[in-house]
């Protein structure tokens, strides 16, 4: 194979991996999650909210909408230095070894806030609320476990 044929298999291999990148991102962010879908559902759904409940419910929502589609968008800009760094480098460099941990930073921050989400909800629930609250949850993060 000659030198530029080989140049321009390798310049194809690193796209390709970086437009990988770049989809495995998105699917990670953009994927529907059925349990957040489904545990929101349940709350306003199920368990029988009191006007009171729900009026107390908006604000929490509302922020957490916000913070939640701010955290989205730094996941996508994440994604985006990864699919450059591999790019640049076209391996497994320091370059690509400090956008997978920018990326893991933010999925842990999302998963924190979700979580904080989760229990603001929680504490406008009375016991019997919570208890259903609570087995939701706790079903929806073994889902996958079983």
């Amino acid at each position: 194979m000659t030198t530029p044929r080989r140049l321009l298999v390798i310049a194809l291999i690193a796209f390709l991996a970086a437009l990988a990148g770049v989809f495995v991102g998105r699917a990670l962010v953009d994927a529907p999650r059925a349990n957040e879908t489904e545990l929101h559902a349940m709350l306003h759904r199920d368990l029988k909210l009191s006007p009171a409940q729900q009026q107390r419910l908006g604000p929490i929502e509302a922020q957490f909408k916000a913070r939640h589609e701010a955290l989205e968008r730094a996941m996508r800009a994440a994604n985006v230095r990864l699919a450059q760094a591999i790019e640049a480098e076209h391996g497994y460099g320091p370059q690509v070894t400090k956008a997978i941990d920018e990326t893991h930073a933010v999925m842990g921050e999302l998963q924190k806030e979700t979580l904080q989400h989760l229990f603001a909800m929680r504490g406008v629930l009375d016991p019997d609320q919570a208890k259903m609250f609570d087995k939701v949850v706790v079903e929806a993060l073994t889902a996958d476990a079983r």
